[in-house]
Order: C-alpha cells, then sequence, then structure tokens
C-alpha cells in the first residue's frame, strides 16, 4: 500500500497574487526596501558630510536631480504606507488588557498616529523649519 501525499502546487513568485491579504502583506514588505535604500543613501550622506566641505556640496548636487528627487519621493510615499500598515496591525500584534476587558484596537492604532505626528512636529521644530 502506497501513501502519495497531497502536494499542492504553489508558484515561488506569484503565491501572493491569490489573496488579496498576500497582495497586502507582500506590498508592506517591498517597500522596505525603500526604506533601506533610502538608509543607504542617508549612510553615503554621512559619508560625504564626513569626507569634506566640497564632496558633502557635490552629494548635495546629486540629490537635487530629477531622478534622485523622483526616489525620494517614492522613498517617502513607502515609508507612509509602511508606518501607516504597521501601525495598523499594532492593535492586533499588542493587545492591552486592562482588568478583565481588552483596550479598542482604534486607541491603540491612534496613540501610534498622534506620537508619530507629535514627533513628527518636533523634528520639524529641531530642524529649524518653524
Amino acid at each position: 500500500m502506497s501513501r502519495n501525499p497531497l502536494v499542492r502546487e504553489v508558484s515561488p513568485t506569484s503565491w501572493y497574487f491569490s489573496h488579496p491579504r498576500y497582495l497586502r502583506y507582500m506590498s508592506r514588505e517591498i517597500t522596505s526596501i525603500f526604506i533601506g535604500a533610502y538608509c543607504a543613501l542617508l549612510v553615503i550622506g554621512l559619508y560625504h558630510l564626513s569626507a569634506g566641505q566640497a564632496s558633502y556640496e557635490g552629494f548635495l548636487q546629486v540629490l537635487q536631480s530629477p531622478w534622485s528627487i523622483a526616489f525620494q519621493v517614492l522613498a517617502f510615499i513607502a515609508a507612509l504606507y509602511h508606518a501607516s500598515t504597521w501601525f495598523n496591525a499594532t492593535q492586533v500584534a499588542m493587545p492591552i488588557q486592562i482588568g478583565e476587558n481588552f483596550l479598542p484596537g482604534s486607541w491603540i492604532s491612534g496613540a501610534h498616529y498622534v506620537a508619530w505626528a507629535v514627533l513628527s512636529v518636533v523634528i520639524i521644530v529641531l530642524a529649524g523649519a518653524f
């Protein structure tokens, strides 16, 4: 007697197209590529800053090119999407119990959004934009 296990064929490159939930998950994971690339750009900027004024000014000139501006806009959009999807997931990943009841999920996500807004304003003020 032979037992043949059930083997489902799953495409290794397009499995996430089978369900909208998987597609949202993969789109959030793909935004990490843009965030990582932007972090690498910041490290390169720090290197040029340590190399001297001429090197840093050349780096700033490169950042003003249309391709660089397009990348920065895409990275900003990816960061907004990544942060908002993560904040919305925290209500499931981090339930807060008070006594016998749980704090509503919208309060948990809302607290993250408020902290994000407050920190953004503090950073903008410290940067001298206001």
